[in-house]
C-alpha cells in the first residue's frame, strides 16, 4: 500500500534471568548503545529507557524501585514500570518501553 512503511522488529538477548532478583533492577545496552533499564517484579520482567523523561538521571544509577514503581532521585518523581506511565510530579512524559520476553533463561526484549 502507498504510504506505508514496514516497521522491523528484532529480539536481543541481554543476561541470564538468574542475575536479577525479585524488586532489583539493572542497566543492560542496546546495540546501538542505548541504556536501558531492566526490572523484575515478582516473575516478571519489563523493560524502560533507563534515562528519567524530566531530570536525565540513570534510573538504575539514581533511582529506587518499589514494586512496580521507579523513583528517581533527581527529583523525587516516579513512573510505574510496566506500562512507561508517570505516577507522580514533575514527570509528565512517559518512559519508552519495550517488550521483553525469557527464551532458553534468557531475558531479551524486542527493539
Amino acid at each position: 500500500m502507498a504510504g506505508m512503511t514496514e516497521t522491523r522488529t528484532r529480539t536481543v538477548a541481554l543476561f541470564a534471568v538468574d542475575e536479577l532478583q525479585n524488586g532489583e533492577m539493572r542497566q543492560a545496552h542496546l546495540p546501538e548503545g542505548n541504556p536501558i533499564a531492566v526490572y523484575r517484579v515478582g516473575e516478571q520482567f519489563y523493560a524502560t529507557d533507563d534515562k528519567c523523561t524530566h531530570g536525565e538521571v540513570s534510573l538504575t544509577e539514581e533511582g529506587t524501585l518499589s514494586g512496580c514503581i521507579i523513583e528517581c532521585s533527581f527529583h523525587f518523581g516516579s513512573f510505574n514500570v510496566t506500562t512507561g506511565a508517570p505516577v507522580a510530579m514533575p514527570c509528565e512524559v512517559p518512559l519508552k518501553t519495550y517488550p521483553v520476553r525469557v527464551q532458553d533463561g534468557f531475558i531479551h526484549v524486542e527493539i
